[in-house]
């Protein structure tokens, strides 16, 4: 290697240690800033979430650089740093000239500021499609051609056109736009839970959540697979994207399925429903529970409180599915525990580590549930309370069982984990703020236009009036609007677009009409041709996506039919826990279960009567999920029980028939 060379390669790798300190300084400027605000808020929403933004932004930008200049990429960084720069800029001179551009200059702005707008937008869309390629670029930029030019649309969807500076104004100026309410929620709301999140990483909880099911495995025939909902649904519900969450669980429980003796589509399929299937998940939801609750103007509880139930039948189906699927691959589900860790938990760990974890989601929960604390407060408890258990507990363990670890040691290695978590939590949150800034363009732009209401006209048109016909096109419309996006974002989408119409023009209750579109926005994840979530699984397994797709649809079959049921059983989506929403509940899930189990139970029959008996099942589940006679749903869920019982006797009285013939 020549001199030059090698003065190059040390130049790159001093660069990339240098840019790799100073991501995690950041990071932790960054939590600061957002704690700051947390604990005293003695700055306006709107300013801070003007602070937020560049915040945000200046840990993006040096961690990405970082990237691109390790990859050699020098033209992306050439690119994305004065991408980042501008709207570094942009929120130092807003949030500088606040009072003047806020309160003094609505409705208008100064030449140069006009001037930095363009930049803000052009530099958004590049961001935008580098985090989440064409079809954002599609959707963010042609909604700001659609606002410039619906003028020249004929029809229900044309409008008046907006001049470029009242399009500059709507988007940046008035610091509404990408500054708006959902870039201020996500700053106060979303953004303490993926700081949450990052520290879960970095002490470990997502270890001890593979130790236990590691153990569980030993006495639960699907074992291996439970692993890969349960991890991924954990983990998906608090980081708000399907897709990543995906390639993150994805990396280490497709693998050990596969390895169990699991068909590779199979593998992917279970984890690719396991993280679409934990964006709805309370008590957080991807992070959309936070913003239903301030767009519905309710408590936070209460949006738990109506999730609960529509998530037990959801869990419950998919680990069914999931123990019918393991089963008939006649996999081992065995998971070896030397090829994960090195040793086991003694009793007295294991003690710790459920103190450690347990005390700051108790005190969550507490906060949240009974205090009723506002989300910012009560998310700021919890971090507190995570870092303190975080770096002390295990400081106490080593004083107690007296390992050959210090004391001194072990502060100094957790305190380190700690910085760890702030960089992954920001780094994590990154790119959703990103497209939640975006969107919050898009969101303006629909509500100048008045595209909300046009739609409304389009769907009751299309509809012809039947609810049936309405809610069916309102999932498909949510499904299409959904794809590839983080979960909140894509509830943002169709809570503006779709849930209004259902409640102004169908009279379906608000709570169910916002579960309703949430719920189908999820699907996007895994129905074809888009399913992002198939995609990256099916990447990671080496199989094939459309047999992935498949397999995804059948073990996640009740998922496309509960947005439906909500509608018409209303009770199982209520904010009030009661006798009739636990019977309805129960019904609905005896639905399901009947889809689950004529989808996807290994039936010992000829391909005729096989495909009878599962279209019959099938039918028969849908049927009782969504029909909103209760006592119908019993007769169905009686015959089912009939059918259920009838097999296992039928199919036991044949294998011991046989056995007896093979010993004569």
């Amino acid at each position: 290697m020549s001199t030059e060379t090698q003065q190059r390669s040390s130049l790159a790798a001093t660069l990339s240690k240098g840019l790799n300190a100073t991501v995690t300084l950041s990071a932790v400027v960054f939590w600061l800033i957002v704690l700051y605000w947390s604990a005293t808020q003695e700055m306006s929403r709107v300013k801070y979430g003007v602070i937020f933004v560049g915040a945000i932004m200046t840990v993006y930008a040096i961690d990405q650089a970082r990237q691109a200049f390790d990859a050699g990429d020098w033209i992306d960084a050439a690119v994305l740093i004065p991408s980042s720069v501008v709207l570094i800029t942009a929120s130092v001179y807003f949030a500088l000239n606040f009072q003047t551009v806020y309160v003094m200059q609505q409705g208008y702005a100064l030449d140069h500021e006009y001037m930095l707008a363009r930049l803000i937008i052009l530099s958004l869309l590049y961001l935008t499609w580098r985090e989440f390629g064409n079809l954002f670029l599609g959707l963010v930029g042609g909604m700001i051609v659609y606002g410039m030019y619906g003028n020249h649309i004929e029809g229900i969807l044309g409008h008046g056109g907006m001049t470029e500076l009242t399009l500059l104004q709507t988007l940046v100026t008035d610091l509404y736009g990408f500054y708006g309410s959902l870039t201020q929620l996500t700053a106060a709301w979303i953004a303490p839970f993926l700081l949450y999140a990052g520290l879960l990483f970095a002490y470990g909880a997502f270890d001890l959540i593979l130790r236990v099911a590691i153990q569980s495995a030993k006495y639960i025939e699907s074992g291996v697979a439970q692993t890969a909902v349960l991890a991924s649904a954990v983990i998906g519900s608090i980081n708000g994207s399907y897709t990543a969450n995906a390639a993150m669980t994805g990396s280490f429980t497709i693998p050990t399925m596969k390895d169990s003796g699991m068909a590779n589509h199979r593998a992917a399929a279970i984890e690719a429903v396991a993280s679409t299937s934990g964006q709805v998940l309370p008590p957080v939801m991807g992070a959309s529970a936070f913003v239903m609750a301030a767009t519905l103007q309710t408590e936070y509880l209460n949006i738990v409180t109506a999730g609960l139930v529509p998530a037990a039948i959801l869990v419950a189906c998919i680990s069914i599915a999931v123990h019918y699927i393991a089963i008939s691959d006649t996999s081992s589900q065995e998971m070896e525990f030397a090829e994960f860790f090195d040793d086991a938990l003694t009793n007295t760990q294991k003690a710790f580590e459920a103190v450690r974890f347990g005390i700051p989601f108790g005190v969550l929960i507490f906060l949240l549930g009974v205090v009723q604390y506002t989300v910012m407060t009560s998310a700021m408890w919890t971090i507190i309370a995570m870092v303190a258990c975080g770096v002390i507990m295990p400081v106490v363990q080593r004083l107690v069982d007296g390992s050959d670890t210090s004391p001194v040691d072990e502060l100094v290695t957790q305190l380190r984990n700690t910085v760890f978590g702030f960089r992954r939590g920001a780094i994590i949150l990154a790119p959703i703020a990103i497209i939640l800034v975006a969107v919050n363009g898009v969101i303006d732009i629909l509500s100048v236009t008045g595209v909300p209401n046009k739609i409304a006209l389009m769907m009751i048109d299309l509809s012809g009036g039947v609810l049936l016909f309405a809610v069916l096109l309102a999932m498909a419309v949510s499904i299409l609007m959904g794809v590839g996006m983080p979960t909140v974002a894509a509830y943002v989408i169709v809570s503006i677009l779709i849930a209004p119409t259902l409640v102004n023009n169908f009279a379906v209750p608000r709570i169910t009409a916002h579960y309703t579109v949430f719920y189908a926005a999820i699907l996007a994840g895994i129905t074809p041709p888009v399913a992002t979530a198939a995609v990256v699984t099916a990447g990671i397994a080496e199989a094939n996506f459309w047999r992935v797709c498949g397999a995804a649809i059948k073990i996640a079959a009740p998922l496309f039919v509960l947005p439906v049921a909500f509608v018409y059983n209303p009770e199982i989506v209520s904010m009030s826990l009661g006798v009739p929403t636990l019977v309805a509940g129960g019904l609905v899930l005896m639905g399901a279960i009947m889809m689950i189990y004529g989808l996807n139970y290994p039936f010992g029959l000829s391909l005729g009567r096989l495909i009878a008996a599962r279209s019959v099942l099938t039918a028969l589940g849908v049927f009782v999920m969504v029909y909103p006679g209760q006592l119908v749903k019993l007769a169905g869920s009686l015959a089912f029980l009939g059918v259920f019982v009838g097999e296992k006797y039928v199919g036991r009285d044949i294998e011991m028939a046989s056995a007896t013939e093979g010993s004569r």
